[in-house]
């Protein structure tokens, strides 16, 4: 009786403009729900242009061969790279999300991982941004009447779907820059060539080659930021199993070796010396792989290859078009 006194009292002395905080729930499960914000960072735009470039690559190409402008196919061979770049960032959230492979990542917030958007929500996003590649590229198909070309497109879904899904993923087994110099470098390019001309010149290859390396560059500076994280969740990305100075090294041939390129270009189409101005970009990112003192730097030198990329496919496009 006497404590329930006590414990009226404490209440009517507690001041009505000071009420007592409501209870905060400490569970790391609970997260706020994802914003516009946190979607588009999710669909990882500094990504996008290891999209454009391959694109921009193969249509000059083309129009170094034919100078006319097949402006509907270039446009529908942009919306199958970009809406796979989207798809695979959102398919690598959901996989990796559901295997615990991001719970401790240095880079920024997955939606998967954080919680902030539920699993099969974002695996619905990344099978939408397939379904646009997939419309996009059938309607290539149609315009060219090149039917085998729709099962390039099939082979490209299922490739960026099993990168990191499925019960095998082979970007958990060091083969994810395979898949990206060869989709994102050789496919991508090559493809919009043909889509416009229906033949490959060599330009095409080495910008092809160029493009693959970069990407790979790219991949390569986010893996290594993630070696311990992804070591720890089982993820054995080339990174993880080289090391970091392997990788280091690995990402610095890719980058010279893509000038390399355009260097050996510019003897027969002399702005492409023009593209050595894309170091001024990929420079800074060797640096930093190379002297990083936090993980986090590293996202910065994934941004800057990537712009590297765009700079370097801008430089070749005005080379073959100019």
């Amino acid at each position: 009786m006497a404590n329930r006194k006590k414990r009226s009292l404490a209440k009517r002395k507690q001041p009505r403009g000071n009420p007592q905080k409501p209870h905060v729930s400490r569970d790391p499960r609970v997260a706020a729900k994802a914003t516009l914000g946190d979607w588009i960072g999710a669909a990882r735009l500094r990504t996008l242009p290891l999209a454009i470039a391959p694109v921009l690559i193969g249509t000059g190409a083309a129009r170094l061969i034919d100078p006319s402008w097949h402006w509907a196919l270039a446009l529908a061979c942009l919306a199958v790279a970009v809406s796979l770049q989207i798809g695979v960032n959102f398919a690598n959230d959901y996989s990796d999300g559901v295997r615990g492979a991001d719970d401790h990542r240095v880079g920024p917030a997955r939606l998967t991982a954080s919680r902030k958007a539920k699993p099969r929500t974002v695996l619905a996003v990344a099978l939408g941004f397939f379904a646009i590649a997939a419309v996009a590229g059938a309607a290539i198909t149609i315009r060219t009447q090149q039917w085998w070309m729709l099962g390039v497109g099939a082979v490209c879904i299922v490739a960026a779907w099993f990168y990191t899904g499925g019960k095998r993923p082979y970007g958990y087994y060091g083969l994810g820059e395979v898949f990206v110099f060869v989709f994102f470098g050789l496919v991508a390019t090559l493809g919009t060539t043909w889509v416009q001309i229906g033949t490959l010149p060599q330009e095409a290859w080495f910008g092809a080659v160029g493009a693959g390396l970069l990407a790979c560059a790219v991949l390569l500076a986010n893996n290594l930021r993630d070696i311990p994280q992804d070591r720890a969740a089982g993820k054995r990305t080339l990174s993880v199993l080289i090391g970091p100075l392997p990788t280091q090294i690995l990402f610095t041939l890719f980058v010279v070796a893509a000038f390399a390129i355009s260097t050996f270009l510019a003897v027969l189409y002399p702005i492409a010396w023009l593209a050595l101005l894309a170091l001024l970009a990929g420079l800074p990112a060797i640096v930093i792989v190379w002297f990083h003192r936090d993980p986090r730097e590293l996202v910065t030198a994934l941004a800057l290859t990537s712009l590297t990329a765009l700079a370097y496919a801008g430089f070749l496009y005005w080379a073959f078009v100019g």
